[in-house]
C-alpha cells in the first residue's frame, strides 16, 4: 500500500508540473469537470479538489445520462452526485436522448452521444461564465487516438492527437492527465480509496478504440512501458511544427491566392504557387477547402490531394477534376480555379396554400396540413399553432437583410448569422429554402431554425409543415 501511495504522490507532482509547463489553469478560476463516474474522471475530480484551495478554484462537476444503458446509467449519475456531496463539490446533471438524436441526424451512437454531451458542456460553460472545462483524457487515450488516426488516414496533422488545451465556448477545454497512463490513474484511485463505476461496454472490442486498448496497447507497452510519454512528446512536437507551417501557409495565401466571396471562387497563378515548398502547397490546398466548405464533407480523402498535385503539375492547358458537394478544380493555362457547380435556386417565390403541397424545381416537396394531432417535430418537420402565422405561405430563397424570430430566442437573428453558426457552405446559402407567411415573416429556415411570432395564440389546431428533400 505504501508503494502505491508513493506512486500516487509522484503522479500528483507530475500532473502539477504538466499544468504549470503548459499554463493549463489560472488562479481564482471557475472550473467545470466532466465526470462519468469512471476511474479517469473521478481521479481528476479528486485531484482538482486537492488543489482547489491553493488555486482558489470554484469546482462544478457535470455528469450526463445518455439514456443508453437504462437503470445502470441512472445509477452512475446518482453515484457521481453522492461523491460530489462527500467531496463538497457542486454537481449538475442532465439526461440526453441520444437514440432520438442519432435517428434524426443519421449519426452513429458514439458520435451522437459526444455531440449532445458537448452541447451540454458548452451551455454550462456559458451559464457559469466558466474559464475551463477539465476532462479526464490521459496518455493512453492519446496513444489510442493517434494509432487510430494513422490507420484511418494519412494526414500528418493526425499525429497531433488530442489537444491538452483548446478554446471552447468562452474558455478552454483542458486535459491535465495527458502526462499519465491508465495504470497511474488506477493506482491513484486505489491509494485514495476511490471506487469508480465501470462501464461494461469498455470491455467490448467491437468499438475501434476498445480494440486498440485491449489488443494493441499491451503489445506496445511490452516494448516500452513509457510509451504514453513518448507519444505525448510526439504530439506536442507535431502541434508546434504544424502551427508554424500553418502560419507560413497563411503567408502564402495572402501573397498568391485570390478569394472572390461574391462568386465563391478561389484562383491563383500556378507558377507563383509552385515557388513555395511542397509542405506549404499541401497545407494551402487544405486551407482553401476549409474556406470553401466551412464544414469538410466526409467524402474528402488523400486521393483528392493527389489529384490536386496532378492538376497543378499537368502539362495540359485545360484540366478539371471534381471534389465532393459540387466543388470543381480547374486549370486553364497557368491559372488554377476552385468553383462550385451552378445550383438551381429555389424558384423566386412560390405560393403554398394551407392545406396544400408544392414541388420545387430541385425535386423537393413541401406539404402543409392542419391537424389536431400533430406528429413530433424533427429536422424536416415543423409544427406550430395554426393561428401563429398568416396564410397562405410562400417559399423562396434568402434576401438581403433577412431576419427571423427563433423559437426560444429573444429578439430576431439575421439569416446570414444563422448560416455562419450552422456552418453552411457559402455556395448553398443562396439556394436554401425559406418559408414565409403572408406578411413576409419567416416561418421556417428549413432544416435549420423554426420561427415564432410569440403572439397570443388561441387555436387548438396545428399547422404542420413537412419537407422532403429532392435528389436533383
Amino acid at each position: 500500500m505504501r508503494a502505491i501511495g508513493v506512486d500516487a504522490q509522484m503522479m500528483q507532482e507530475e500532473v502539477h508540473a504538466f499544468i504549470k509547463k503548459h499554463h493549463l489553469f489560472h488562479k481564482q478560476a471557475t472550473v467545470l469537470v466532466g465526470v462519468s463516474g469512471g476511474p479517469d474522471s473521478l481521479a481528476l475530480l479528486h485531484y482538482l479538489c486537492s488543489i482547489r484551495k491553493t488555486w482558489s478554484f470554484r469546482l462544478i462537476a457535470l455528469t450526463v445520462d445518455h439514456g443508453l444503458r437504462g437503470e445502470e446509467s441512472k445509477q452512475d449519475v446518482a453515484y457521481v452526485q453522492q461523491i460530489c456531496k462527500q467531496w463538497d463539490v457542486e454537481c449538475l446533471t442532465t439526461t440526453l436522448n441520444v437514440k432520438m438524436y442519432k435517428e434524426v441526424e443519421k449519426k452513429g451512437t458514439q458520435l451522437a452521444a459526444r455531440e449532445l454531451r458537448y452541447q451540454f458542456f458548452q451551455a454550462c460553460m456559458l451559464r457559469y461564465q466558466a474559464d475551463y472545462l477539465a476532462l479526464g483524457h490521459h496518455g493512453d487515450d492519446q496513444v489510442e487516438t493517434i494509432l487510430m488516426r494513422i490507420v484511418r488516414g494519412t494526414n500528418p496533422s493526425a499525429l497531433k492527437g488530442i489537444p491538452k488545451k483548446r478554446k471552447f465556448a468562452k474558455g478552454y477545454i483542458v486535459r491535465p492527465f495527458m502526462c499519465l497512463s491508465r495504470e497511474h490513474i488506477e493506482s491513484y484511485c486505489e491509494a485514495h480509496q476511490i471506487d469508480p463505476r465501470i462501464d461494461p461496454s469498455n470491455e467490448e472490442d467491437v468499438y475501434t478504440r476498445n480494440y486498440f486498448r485491449i489488443h494493441i496497447l499491451p503489445l506496445l507497452r511490452k516494448q516500452n512501458p513509457s510509451l504514453h510519454k513518448n507519444v505525448q512528446r510526439l504530439s506536442e512536437s507535431m502541434d508546434q511544427d504544424d502551427s508554424y507551417l500553418h502560419d507560413q501557409a497563411l503567408v502564402l495565401m495572402d501573397k498568391v491566392i485570390d478569394f472572390n466571396q461574391t462568386t465563391r471562387e478561389v484562383t491563383f497563378p500556378v507558377n507563383d504557387f509552385l515557388n513555395y515548398p511542397y509542405a506549404l502547397q499541401r497545407r494551402t490546398f487544405h486551407l482553401i477547402l476549409n474556406y470553401l466548405y466551412h464544414t469538410l464533407p466526409n467524402g474528402l480523402s488523400y486521393v483528392h490531394e493527389d489529384h490536386f498535385f496532378d492538376v497543378i503539375h499537368s502539362k495540359k492547358p485545360n484540366v478539371t477534376f471534381e471534389l465532393p458537394m459540387g466543388l470543381k478544380m480547374s486549370k486553364v493555362y497557368e491559372t488554377i480555379r476552385f468553383h462550385f457547380q451552378d445550383h438551381k435556386p429555389v424558384d423566386s417565390v412560390i405560393r403554398l396554400e394551407v392545406p396544400g403541397s408544392i414541388t420545387l424545381s430541385d425535386g423537393s416537396k413541401l406539404t402543409a396540413t392542419i391537424t389536431e394531432h400533430p406528429e413530433r417535430d424533427s429536422k424536416y418537420r415543423m409544427t406550430c399553432p395554426a393561428d401563429e402565422f398568416e396564410f397562405p405561405l410562400y417559399i423562396r430563397s434568402r434576401q438581403q437583410g433577412d431576419r427571423m424570430k427563433i423559437r426560444g430566442l429573444n429578439g430576431s437573428k439575421k439569416l446570414k448569422d444563422i448560416f455562419i453558426d450552422e456552418k453552411i457552405s457559402l455556395h448553398l446559402r443562396d439556394t436554401w429554402p425559406v418559408v414565409t407567411d403572408h406578411q413576409g415573416n419567416i416561418v421556417w429556415l428549413i432544416g435549420l431554425k423554426k420561427g415564432t411570432m410569440s403572439g397570443n395564440v388561441k387555436s387548438h389546431s396545428f399547422l404542420q409543415l413537412h419537407y422532403i428533400k429532392g435528389n436533383m
